[in-house]
Formats: C-alpha cells, structure tokens, sequence
C-alpha cells in the first residue's frame, strides 16, 4: 500500500491550525485537485461526521493523536498530543512546554514510538474510514466518497471488515456498546511502533488488550507456544 498525497491528485493547499503546535506541520487540504468551495483536511468523513459524529471523531482521534496517558503528571507525559509532534527533538520540545527528560522512560519510548509524519496519519485516517464504511451494518456509502477512496485504496472487498488480530467479523454496532469509556472496538497496530495505513486497523478491544506490546506476528507465536505446552497432542 503506497500512497502519494502529493501525486496531484488532491487539493494539498494549505488550511488554517489554530493549534499551539501550528508551526510543526503544515496541514493540508485533501479535497480533489480543482475541488469547489472551501478547502477541508478530511473531506472523507464528512458523511460520518453529519451520521455518527463520535465514530467520526474516533477515526480523527486515533489516526492523529497518540494514546492518553494514564495519569495525569509531568512523569506520565501528555494525555494525548499530536503524532508528528512527537518527531521534534528533545530541545524543540521544551519550547512547547513538554519536559521529555522529566517523563519515565517507557512513557519516553512509548511516545517516541507512536510518533509519525503527518502524511501518515491523513492516510491511516483515510484508510481506517474505509474499514468503517465495509463492516457489516454500516451505514451507506456516499457515492462521492466511495470513488475518493477507491483512489487510493480500490474497490471495497467483498468481505467485511474484521478484527485485526482475531480475524472475526467486526460489526459496526460495535461502536454503539462502549462502556464507562472503554470502547468494544479499538484501532490497532499491527507492529506497535509503525503508525501507517497498512499497519492500521481495527480490533476488539479484549484482543488489542491481549497483542499489549508485542508486534502481530510475534503475538501469534507466542500463543502458538503456550498451545504446544497446554495442548501438545495437537502438535504431535
């Protein structure tokens, strides 16, 4: 899955960040080339945002920010900062107020490690939209906005969208049953320390919980070798 953002096919002009960290990336337009009207950054979850404003904010939250900290304290870091944010070098950080030498070094690491160029977070963005709209129950696709992904991704498999990690079907109802802010689905990483499209997905929340830090792959082995020890007749 190789995207170009800037291959001409959008709009890429720049539109306006009231944010502190305005200055770190420039954020871009990603209408069609020669689009009318005004410029938006994510045109694709315009339907999402008008029919399901918080699986819409879901799909924005995750694809550009980093995870909450769990405490809220100088050592536990930022509840939550933007991705490309996290690129800045130690000295360029302190000019936001963020005091990386302050932080445990697993909160450092694990910062670092969900950090990513903002091309990349417009693209899982996009490419986790997509994932919405093919489960199963999920609400129409806009023709318009069909053909925009079809752009960069194809045509929508048949199949339905399913877990990353357990490989059963994710319905969209889903969404619906979060509970004391814990939500059924949780977007996922299939090498925790790579923020891109193709390593993006979604998954139960029971599984994301059970891959913790391990990349997919070596979640899987890891089940694998518990199996032969509980079970070894079945590897006989």
């Amino acid at each position: 899955m190789n995207l170009d953002l800037d291959s001409g096919i959008l709009c890429r002009k720049e539109v306006a960040c009231r944010s502190k960290y305005g200055k770190c990336a420039t954020r871009r337009c990603h209408q069609l080339a020669g689009h009318p009207g005004s410029c938006h950054e994510l045109p694709f979850l315009r339907e999402l945002k008008q029919t399901h404003p918080k699986v819409a904010a879901k799909i924005e939250r995750d694809s550009m920010m980093t995870t909450g900290a769990a405490w809220k304290s100088e050592q536990a870091g930022p509840n939550r900062i933007l991705r490309w944010v996290m690129l800045l070098e130690d000295e360029q950080l302190r000019d936001y107020g963020i005091d990386m030498g302050a932080m445990q070094r697993q909160v450092v690491s694990k910062l670092r490690d969900k950090a990513a160029p903002y091309d990349a977070c417009v693209e899982v963005a996009m490419w986790l939209t997509r994932l919405v709209y093919n489960m199963k129950g999920a609400p129409d696709l806009p023709d318009d906005i069909r053909e925009y992904l079809q752009l960069f991704f194809g045509a929508l498999p048949k199949e339905n969208s399913t877990c990353v990690i357990c490989r059963k079907p994710l319905p969209f109802m889903l969404f619906d049953e979060a509970r004391r802010g814990k939500a059924a689905i949780e977007t996922c990483h299939k090498d925790p320390r790579v923020h891109s499209a193709e390593n993006v997905g979604f998954a139960h929340r029971e599984c994301n919980i059970a891959q913790g830090a391990k990349s997919l792959n070596e979640f899987y082995e890891w089940i694998e070798e518990i199996l032969r020890r509980a079970k070894p007749d079945r590897f006989a």
